[in-house]
């Protein structure tokens, strides 16, 4: 497996830009505003810092599966409850609340550089390189650490043993 990027923190976010324009000139263009507007690299893992990255993602996943689980039985209550019913009101607003804290929890997981492929299952890739090219380090809700990879279209049914990327 080759290096990943060599941060610091896991998670830091030192140094690196939005991909946002900065609030206030306009026009004009040339270097200054070429920098501000690139987009950061992709982060990339190694297998020891995807495990360790594990530390906080599995617990990022942990809320997301709480949540998910909350917004579909409120789903249920909201198809059920009265056109106008104040049950209706109270569930559709406690919709709304739980969107909002999923929304934020998948964006911890962004910032984070990890990928949410399945809101149940708390499945979660981290891209990776493996001989020049970009793969997937795959972990699974309830797995110890990172135990399989998959190439970029494998998905979870291509996933491998973690173990060929750690001998090649």
């Amino acid at each position: 497996m080759t290096p990943a990027n060599d941060e610091g923190s896991v998670f830091s976010d030192e140094g690196s830009t939005s991909g946002g324009t900065s609030g206030g000139t306009s026009g004009g263009g040339g270097a200054a505003s070429s920098v501000l507007d690139r987009k950061p690299a992709r982060r990339t893992f190694t297998v020891e810092q995807a495990n360790q990255a594990l530390k906080f993602v599995s617990r990022v996943v942990d809320d997301i599966v709480a949540c998910y689980t909350q917004l579909r039985k409120l789903r249920v209550e909201i198809e059920g409850a009265g056109a106008a019913s104040q049950r209706r009101i109270d569930a559709e607003h406690a919709y709304e609340e739980s969107m909002g804290r999923l929304s934020g929890f998948v964006d911890e997981l962004h910032l984070a550089g990890v990928e949410l492929k399945d809101f149940e299952r708390g499945l979660i890739d981290f891209p990776a390189l493996h001989e020049g090219r970009e793969v997937y380090l795959c972990w699974q809700r309830g797995e110890p650490k990172i135990l399989a990879w998959h190439e970029l279209e494998g998905g979870f049914t291509g996933r491998r043993d973690i173990k060929e990327l750690q001998t090649a």
